[in-house]
């Protein structure tokens, strides 16, 4: 038998539809394009452009071997990691405003109830149960794990103590109905962040993987989303039993004797690893040149020249990022429209064309954000834009709730809250420049030196 081979082409992947076309005209036959043949590496990936083979000769952060056994002496960083949650069905247990939430989740819960106990009592080969279910949107939003939940008998109970405040998206938080029925998938987080307490004791680096948008990483004290465009990954510094009790160390022996060991330093602790991870997945070289390896399987962590500059640099991110809320605000000129009524109401922000100001509404315009805010990017936004994309006033057109970021309480919450993420992106601006110029060492791939 012949022995198959495959060429390869590629254009920019920032063309459009169009450009595409015309490139393919302007070639008029395939022999006149530029073809690679292409071979797969030892992990079966066929596209390998740009991926670094050092990077393989890295720590892992985690593994599924490790997430399979016990983890004790698993040659990974962190023992176990999951996904954020993943409601498929954002718009009813997510919501800005807690009392929303609990309308949206017993509304849904009332009609999702009611259709297990007709389950229950129907001929169950009269019919399918994806024939059966009710279809109204404007109820509940089905999906297979629900279904499967119907057929099982299981029903849906409000309870206050199931309302947690989660990162919906970087520096969005808003109220999650943590409940193993209406998500879809909760993977890890009910051993990650089981109670409120452990808000206080635990964080994780959030952190988006897939292709479709740059990595980045984030953390947090509260209960992450799963994220489109590829799905995130997290890894917490404790892990605990379901009820909150038994506290355990996520960062495993070996990769603290690892640490200890290539340092010549004992007094390295699993904290300092944890803060020097974040730094390494902050570093622009990190990224850059390792970009193609990080858009196919989770970062590998190489051993960077100054252990403790880094770990302080990881510490100082990590606090800022976690409690962005009580980062101080940066100083904008508040214009206010003459004429116009106070008003502190938001129903949708936007920049200025020179993303020099912020129209916050009809009342006011903040102006003087400083240019290098935008250099502080998680995915496709820098953390300003997420802001404007995410505190919006927002009505789902299928289920008809609102989503409104707006509080009665504390009406200039998100005034506050645009200047406390200008001062943290700068600050990590900062801080991320701050990082020494790093290369490989040619005789030693798995070090990274200034």
């Amino acid at each position: 038998m012949k022995r198959a081979r495959i060429h390869y082409a590629r254009v920019d992947e920032f063309w459009r539809k169009e450009e595409k076309y015309t490139y393919l005209d302007e070639q008029q036959h395939r022999g006149q394009i530029a073809w690679l043949e292409i071979q797969p590496d030892a992990k079966h990936n066929w596209l390998t452009e740009g991926m670094r083979d050092e990077f393989e000769t890295f720590i892992a952060t985690g593994t599924k071997e490790a997430k399979a056994g016990d983890g004790g002496t698993a040659e990974t960083i962190f023992k176990t990691f999951g996904g954020g949650v993943k409601t498929n069905r954002d718009t009813w247990v997510y919501n800005f405003n807690p009392n929303t939430l609990e309308e949206n989740i017993k509304r849904t819960a009332e009609a999702y109830n009611e259709q297990v106990f007709k389950w229950s009592r129907a001929p169950k080969k009269a019919t399918g149960v994806d024939d059966f279910v009710l279809s109204d949107e404007t109820k509940i939003a089905w999906s297979r794990d629900l279904k499967l939940d119907l057929e099982r008998g299981k029903t849906v109970e409000y309870s206050e103590h199931k309302v947690r405040r989660a990162l919906y998206r970087p520096f969005t938080a808003q109220f999650l109905f943590f409940d193993r029925i209406l998500n879809e998938e909760v993977y890890v987080f009910p051993s990650i962040f089981p109670t409120e307490a452990a808000e206080k004791d635990n964080r994780v680096i959030w952190l988006k993987t897939g292709s479709d948008w740059p990595m980045f990483a984030l953390a947090t004290n509260r209960i992450p989303d799963q994220l489109p465009q590829g799905g995130s990954r997290c890894f917490p510094r404790f892990t605990y039993d379901e009820d909150g009790a038994n506290r355990r160390e996520n960062i495993t022996d070996w990769a603290l004797e690892q640490f200890r060991a290539h340092y010549a330093d004992k007094s390295i602790t699993k904290w300092d690893i944890f803060h020097y991870v974040y730094t390494v997945l902050h570093h622009p070289f990190y990224r850059e040149r390792y970009a193609a390896n990080l858009k196919r399987e989770l970062p590998r962590i190489p051993f960077a020249p100054d252990f403790r500059g880094f770990s302080d640099i990881g510490k100082r991110l990590a606090d800022i990022h976690v409690n962005y809320e009580q980062q101080p605000e940066c100083p904008l000129e508040k214009i206010e429209t003459p004429g116009a009524p106070l008003d502190w109401r938001v129903e949708r922000m936007k920049l200025s064309k020179d993303k020099h100001s912020l129209i916050y509404n009809d009342f006011l315009t903040l102006s003087g954000i400083p240019p290098d805010v935008f250099e502080y990017r998680l995915g496709n936004r820098s953390a300003l834009e997420w802001i404007i994309d995410q505190y919006q006033v927002s009505t789902d057109q299928r289920s008809g709730i609102t989503n409104d970021p707006n509080r009665a309480d504390d009406p200039q919450y998100i005034v506050r809250l645009i200047g406390q993420v200008i001062t943290v992106s700068l600050e990590t601006v900062e801080l991320v420049r701050s990082l020494d110029t790093l290369r490989v060492v040619p005789e030693q791939s798995n070090i990274l030196e200034a």
